[in-house]
């Protein structure tokens, strides 16, 4: 240990020497370096970046960039794809009491099995309405095409509406919600159906209400499917083959 003491003694100053060295590479000075002063290259580092503003817009063009505004989590309205009429129930006929579906009752296994509103018209029984359900096409305006005799219930708010106009198909399927309780809405549309010479069928399937009918003098019939929501207002989804 005490001779490595001593020649690292012995090292040091001729290492400081070698440090003094005017001929060492730490003191090269500018001219050897090739950056003395040169007047093109300090006229053109001196001059003004010049920009092109077309270009600069296209620049970057597909990088992602922060919105103008924050994006919207806003919930719609209930006024939004909502049916404005005003609601005048006036006198109405009391549904009859239902009876309980069994397990032949095919509009609660339609119910049951549709995932669309045009399974749902598939399922039905009816041949005007199964066999139109293929050329269903979707749009909320469908709603206001429902039959004239039975039409889309005031303030009603369309959750999805389809249609067919092919050959000679009237088919509607909507689904829609109303603020009023099932009672209030099945006595509505079996008044409405009554008064227009429909007949009025009334099932219960679990906690889905079935009322529907046919008509002979133009084949028309109709069916809803209704259920309570937890507002006390009802979903509504409603099929008639004889739209306007």
């Amino acid at each position: 240990m005490a001779r490595r003491v001593n020649v690292l003694l012995l090292a040091l100053p001729l290492a400081l020497a070698g440090c003094g060295n005017n001929g060492s590479l730490g003191d090269v000075s500018d001219t050897d370096s090739g950056n003395a002063a040169d007047p093109a290259l300090a006229s053109a580092l001196q001059d003004q970046i010049m920009v092109d503003p077309q270009l600069g817009r296209q620049a970057n063009g597909d990088a992602i960039r922060p919105p103008g505004q924050p994006y919207s989590g806003g919930v719609p309205s209930d006024n939004v794809a909502a049916n404005g009429g005003k609601v005048d129930n006036g006198q109405l006929l009391k549904t009859p009491a239902p009876t309980q579906a069994t397990k032949d009752c095919t509009q609660c296994a339609a119910a049951r099995e549709a995932v669309t509103l045009g399974g749902l018209a598939a399922r039905q029984k009816d041949p005007k309405s199964n066999q139109c359900a293929a050329s269903l096409q979707y749009a909320a305006g469908w709603a206001q095409r429902l039959p004239r005799d039975l039409p889309l219930y005031p303030q009603a708010r369309v959750t999805e509406a389809a249609g067919s106009t092919a050959g000679q198909c009237q088919l509607r399927v909507v689904s829609f919600s109303a603020s009023q309780p099932m009672q209030v809405m099945l006595d509505w549309y079996y008044t409405h159906a009554i008064r227009a010479g429909y007949t009025g069928e009334h099932q219960v399937d679990g906690a889905e209400h079935i009322l529907g009918g046919t008509r002979d003098k133009d084949g028309g019939a109709y069916v809803l499917f209704l259920t309570s929501r937890p507002d006390g207002g009802t979903d509504i989804d409603m099929v008639a083959n004889n739209g306007i």
